[in-house]
């Protein structure tokens, strides 16, 4: 597994722009919404998180169709699905590899971000920590997505509309976990902790799904 998790990182650089095009679609968010909402600054750090999520949440969206599409096309998917190894674990490690690639940079991203938006370092600290919650949400149900599609040919649009309904749940509580660590009475632990079922209930689900889809597409 440690191998295949190499491998994950190894393509994912080989391919290259994928990291630099989810930061860089990350940052258009960002710099368009003053010119929606005007340069009130403390609007922008007002709406800062949510704005944050959005951004952070859509530049995740863009790499899951390559999730198994290049492993099919080699040849490489069929002899994964049919190792020894359980569908559900070389999945589970596909998306971490994925979210390390793809997500880890948007997480990185997010401090200087949150500066152009205004944000006190208070909220870019609780972004960082429900982001780094988060996002591997948006790995493993898309990973479902990308099992579903991974017989198309570009099936990277149809993948964000079936997982954009099912990651909002991390969003709301990712938003309100946020504000919640520097607005009163708004809490941060019951959303933060929510978050983190929600990830880790989909950390189990997702490969699981995907992995039978997976096996299915192969047989």
């Amino acid at each position: 597994m440690m191998a295949l998790f190499a491998r994950e990182l190894k393509l994912a650089a080989r391919v290259g722009a994928g990291a630099m095009t989810g930061v860089l679609f990350f940052l258009a968010v960002v710099v368009v919404v003053p010119f929606a909402v005007g340069p009130d600054l403390n609007l922008l750090a007002r709406i800062g998180p949510a704005v944050l999520w959005i951004g952070a949440l859509l530049a995740s969206l863009l790499g899951l169709d390559r999730l198994f599409q290049q492993d099919r096309e080699d040849g490489s998917l069929a002899v994964l699905m049919m190792s020894e190894h359980p569908a559900a674990l070389i999945v589970f490690v596909k998306c971490l590899a994925h979210w390390a690639a793809t997500g880890l940079p948007l997480i990185i991203a997010a401090p200087v971000f949150g500066l152009f938006l205004n944000m006190e370092a208070k909220a870019i600290g609780a972004v960082i920590a429900t982001l780094a919650v988060g996002t591997p949400a948006i790995a493993f149900i898309g990973a479902v997505g990308a099992a579903v599609t991974v017989t198309l040919q570009r099936g990277g649009l149809i993948i964000a509309i079936l997982v954009l309904p099912l990651v909002i749940p991390s969003l709301i509580f990712g938003v309100a976990a946020s504000y919640g660590a520097v607005e009163d009475p708004a809490p941060f632990t019951q959303p933060f902790l929510m978050l983190g079922a929600i990830t880790l209930f989909l950390a189990v689900l997702g490969p699981f799904a995907a992995g039978f889809v997976l096996r299915r597409s192969v047989e």
